[in-house]
C-alpha cells in the first residue's frame, strides 16, 4: 500500500523527496510566521499583510523571467540556486527586527519561491517523458501535502511554548529544509539549457500567447479555492455557524488527508488534453455544489448538524480540487513549447500568486459579507471558469503543432 504514495525509482522520486523535504519547513513557517512578525518582532497585522502581498506581486511578475532562465541556463542548477536564496531569505526573516528589513526579506523569500516553482517544473518536464508529467505532479502535489501537515504538527508545538526562541528554531528548520532540498535537487539528471530564440522570434514568448494567457487567468479563478481554505471558511466556521472552533483544523485535516491518499488516483484518469478539460469542467460542478452546501451550514443548524454540513462541503471541494489540479497540469504542460516549459510554468503559476494576493480580501467581502449569496456567486464563478476552460484549450491548440 505504501508504494501507492511513492513515485517509482527515478527522478519523479528525488523531485518528491525534495518536494516533501521543503513543504515540512513551510508548514512550521506557515503555521508560526504572523505570530512571530507580530507579537516577536513587533510589526502590525497591517504591516505584515503588506509585506507579503508586495512580495507576491513582485514574485508574480519575477516567474516568467526566472523561468526563462531556467530554460537557458538548464533548470537544475538553477533550481537548486533559488533553493539556496530560499533558505537565505528565509534566515533574514529570523534576522529581521524591523519593517523595511522585513519587507526586503519577503520580497525576496517571495520572488525566490515563485522562481523555484517555475524552474522545479521545467526540470520535472526534462527528467519526465510528456505522457508522465501529470502523474508526477501529482507525487509531488500529495507530498507536498504530507509534508506541511507534519511541519504545520511542528509549527504547533512552538506556537505552544510562545517564546522567540521556539518560533526561530521554526525558521532554522525551514531554512535547512531548502537546502536540504537543493542537495536533493543536485542528485537529479542534468537537462540541458536551450539556445536562444531565432532571430524574430520573441525570447518571452509566453507573455505573447494569448490563448495561454486566457488559460492561465481562468486558472487563477479556480485557484480562489486556495484562500477559500485558508482564510474564508475558518471565518465562517467561528461567525456563521454553530459548529465548534475546532472544525477550523478538522476542515484543513480532511482537505489534506484526502489529498494524500487520492491525489495520484485522480489523476491516473488524465491521459490527454480532452481528457483533461473533461477533469477541469466536473471539477466546477463539484466546487459550485461544494459552495452550497457551506452555504447550508449556517442556516441556523444545531452544532452537529453543522459540522456535517461543513465536512460534506470540505469532501466536495476536496475532490474538486484534486480533479482540477490533475486537469490543469495536464493543460500548463501539454501547451507549452518543448524547451520553455521554466517560463511557461512561471507564467501559469502566476494565476496562484493572483488568488493569494487578491483573494483574501475579495471572497472575505463577497462571502464573509454575503452570506449565502456570496457562496453561490462564488460557486457560479467557480463554474464558469471551467466551462470556459474548453474553447480556451481549443484556441491554444489551433495555433500549436497539429500534434498538440
Amino acid at each position: 500500500m505504501f508504494r501507492r504514495f511513492v513515485p517509482p525509482a527515478g527522478p519523479s522520486r528525488g523531485l518528491a523527496l525534495a518536494q516533501l523535504t521543503n513543504s515540512i519547513g513551510d508548514g512550521a513557517y506557515y503555521v508560526c510566521s504572523t505570530l512571530y512578525f507580530t507579537r516577536i518582532v513587533g510589526l502590525s497585522p497591517t504591516q505584515v499583510g503588506f509585506g507579503l502581498t508586495l512580495g507576491w506581486a513582485l514574485g508574480t511578475l519575477a516567474g516568467v523571467p526566472l523561468g526563462h532562465l531556467a530554460d537557458r541556463r538548464g533548470p537544475r542548477g538553477v533550481a537548486v540556486l533559488l533553493a539556496v536564496a530560499t533558505a537565505v531569505a528565509v534566515a533574514g526573516f529570523a534576522l529581521a527586527r524591523s519593517f523595511p528589513a522585513f519587507l526586503v526579506a519577503a520580497c525576496v523569500y517571495t520572488v525566490c519561491q515563485c522562481g523555484l516553482v517555475a524552474s522545479r517544473q521545467a526540470l520535472l518536464a526534462g527528467v519526465v517523458d510528456a505522457a508522465g508529467r501529470t502523474k508526477a505532479r501529482a507525487y509531488l502535489q500529495s507530498t507536498a501535502n504530507a509534508g506541511i501537515a507534519i511541519g504545520a504538527a511542528v509549527g504547533g508545538v512552538a506556537l505552544q511554548f510562545d517564546t522567540e526562541a521556539a518560533y526561530l528554531s521554526a525558521f532554522a528548520l525551514d531554512a535547512l529544509t531548502f537546502l536540504g532540498a537543493a542537495l536533493v535537487l543536485r542528485r537529479l539528471p542534468l537537462v540541458p539549457g536551450v539556445e536562444r530564440a531565432g532571430d524574430g522570434e520573441p525570447a518571452l514568448g509566453v507573455l505573447r500567447d494569448r490563448p495561454y494567457a486566457v488559460i492561465t487567468v481562468l486558472n487563477s479563478v479556480m485557484m480562489l479555492y486556495m484562500p477559500l481554505l485558508s482564510v474564508v471558511l475558518p471565518l465562517w466556521v467561528v461567525e456563521h455557524t454553530a459548529a465548534p472552533r475546532w472544525m477550523v483544523a478538522g476542515l484543513m485535516v480532511v482537505n489534506t488527508v484526502t489529498v494524500v491518499l487520492f491525489q495520484v488516483s485522480v489523476a491516473n484518469r488524465v491521459t490527454d488534453l480532452d481528457s483533461a478539460v473533461r477533469m477541469v469542467r466536473v471539477s466546477g460542478v463539484l466546487l459550485l455544489a461544494a459552495c452550497a452546501v457551506f452555504a447550508l451550514s449556517a442556516g441556523g443548524l444545531a452544532a452537529w448538524a453543522a459540522v456535517a454540513v461543513l465536512l460534506a462541503g470540505a469532501l466536495l471541494q476536496a475532490v474538486g480540487e484534486m480533479m482540477l489540479a490533475s486537469g490543469f497540469w495536464e493543460v500548463s504542460f501539454g501547451l507549452a513549447p518543448e524547451g520553455r516549459h521554466g517560463q511557461y510554468q512561471g507564467f501559469f503559476g502566476s494565476g496562484i500568486s493572483v488568488a493569494r494576493t487578491v483573494g483574501p480580501l475579495l471572497l472575505t467581502a463577497l462571502v464573509i459579507g454575503g452570506g449565502a449569496v456570496g457562496w453561490l456567486v462564488l460557486g457560479g464563478l467557480f463554474l464558469l471558469a471551467s466551462l470556459a476552460t474548453a474553447p480556451a484549450v481549443a484556441w491554444a491548440r489551433r495555433t500549436r503543432p497539429a500534434t498538440v
